[in-house]
């Protein structure tokens, strides 16, 4: 099968951080290059206008004479070398009519071509953008020559709109500040790349640690981003936690291996006996009687061990239909109470005066109420109390709690009372078990659409809540 070739995090964002940079840098330089021309056109466009205007003045004599000579053409000059373009622009001055008398650059005029066109002259505008005859495009810059109130010609400046657009004394610069901010982008992301990446390339190694069998790890935990702090301080507890219950996992293996095989063991030496004639008459039949005894509470387990790898691989049949809880609660807590030996202690249960309905199967909700009624009698001293209370829950659930006032499950204990096989330290030394009862009661609880919980527990006593749905 073939794999698909991965890459590193650091790269993979990095390379596309600066994709879009450059993206956005090339975007910037058109647009700076675009808005550079403008500029340019418009404050060229400003300056061709002065210098026709100033023209204009200077070329007309005191006795309204239009002259021209080396001092206009100096100071002429002089102006366009504030325009910096590569290319001069074209003077004409005309009379009013339009007909051609002097040009700078001197330029050879043929004949019939010696007249501005009328078109241009009628414009109202000073500045023309005029498309020639070959397809380029100039702009032409006029302005009236007057004397004594009446206009004696024009000054009419030409230039190519390539020639005025062009700025090639910004080119460097931008290019410059377009190549700083690319690198200086360029790194910005690297480091802050790297810097998010590196936790999150340790939590990577760490899993193939933990994949391997290897949970003794490290992890850097000052992250000022929280989300990161949140991913390595929830890896570092489910380490913890994995180690705890590989853990665990050890120690209930040999207890429940014990469990199952300490009544074998009686079975067999009680039947050896009875066999070899060690026992006779009534000793052999109480000998029988106990072995009868250990062969039940075998079969038992092996049965809780058949119903939890059912329920837990689906195929577990749960009729869940409408039922009055009160009813069903107080029935299942008095056939409880009169199957016990022991009657030492009080059994309370409190149901609403108003009937309360709920979506249950009767048998496995009875399963799971016993559970916690011989759970809570166990914890219990001399003459305690067990509280069975039904009331509606939110969301339209009903809930049903079993409280005892028994010595409580140790606070080191609790996270871990609904993992298959798990018994308390206390608990395992006084009551042979498998550890499956609340495992299973939750499984059984969900299965329903509802959901098993530890509500409370300390050295007061315990309350666990089963939750079902209302009707």
């Amino acid at each position: 099968m073939k794999t698909e070739k991965r890459t590193t995090l650091l790269r993979y964002w990095t390379t596309r951080y600066l994709l879009t940079l450059c993206v956005g840098l090339l975007l910037l330089a058109v647009v700076s290059m675009w808005w550079m021309q403008q500029t340019a056109l418009e404050y060229r466009l400003n300056l061709l206008k002065y210098l026709a205007d100033e023209t204009s003045d200077r070329a007309i004599k005191d006795n309204g004479q239009v002259v021209i000579g080396p001092i206009l053409w100096g100071i002429i000059d002089d102006r366009e070398k504030i325009l910096h373009l590569n290319k001069e622009p074209i003077i004409y001055l005309t009379d009013p009519k339009g007909q051609i008398s002097f040009t700078k650059p001197q330029i050879d005029i043929k004949e019939g071509e010696n007249h501005i066109q009328q078109s241009i002259l009628d414009n109202k505008d000073s500045i023309q953008k005029v498309e020639l005859k070959d397809g380029n495009e100039v702009y032409v810059v006029k302005s009236p020559i007057n004397y004594a109130q009446q206009q004696i010609g024009w000054v009419i400046i030409v230039q190519e709109e390539d020639s005025l657009k062009e700025v090639n004394q910004d080119h460097g610069l931008l290019a410059i500040m377009l190549c700083g901010l690319g690198i200086l982008g360029w790194a910005v992301i690297y480091v802050l790349s790297r810097k998010i990446s590196k936790p999150i390339r340790d939590v990577a190694k760490a899993a193939v640690q933990i994949r391997e069998g290897n949970y003794d790890i490290e992890l850097y935990e000052d992250a000022r981003e929280e989300e990161i702090y949140e991913l390595i301080q929830s890896f570092k507890e489910m380490t913890n936690r994995l180690t705890q219950l590989e853990k665990l996992r050890a120690e209930l293996f040999a207890g429940v291996t014990h469990d199952l095989k300490t009544p074998v063991t009686s079975i067999s030496g009680l039947v050896q006996a009875v066999k070899d004639d060690v026992v006779t008459g009534g000793e052999s039949k109480e000998f029988l009687e106990i072995s009868l005894k250990e062969i039940r509470r075998l079969q038992t387990m092996i049965e809780d061990l058949l119903d939890f790898n059912a329920i837990s691989s689906g195929a577990f049949t749960i009729k869940v239909k409408q039922k009055n809880l009160n009813e069903l609660i107080e029935e299942i807590a008095y056939q409880w109470k009169v199957t016990q030996e022991d009657q030492h202690f009080n059994l309370d249960v409190k149901v609403p005066e108003k009937v309360t309905f709920g979506l249950a199967d009767p048998l496995r909700l009875q399963e799971i109420i016993i559970n916690l009624l011989n759970n809570a009698k166990q914890a219990l001293a001399e003459d305690g109390n067990i509280e069975i209370s039904l009331y509606k829950g939110e969301t339209s659930k009903v809930n049903i709690d079993v409280k005892d006032n028994g010595k409580g499950i140790p606070l080191n204990e609790q996270r871990y009372i609904f993992e298959p096989f798990y018994r308390g330290e206390k608990k395992k030394l006084k009551v042979r078990g498998l550890g499956l009862g609340l495992p299973f009661s939750r499984m059984l609880a969900k299965a329903q659409k509802g959901d098993l919980v530890l509500k409370k527990s300390s050295e007061n006593g315990t309350i666990f809540t089963i939750t079902l749905m209302g009707t």
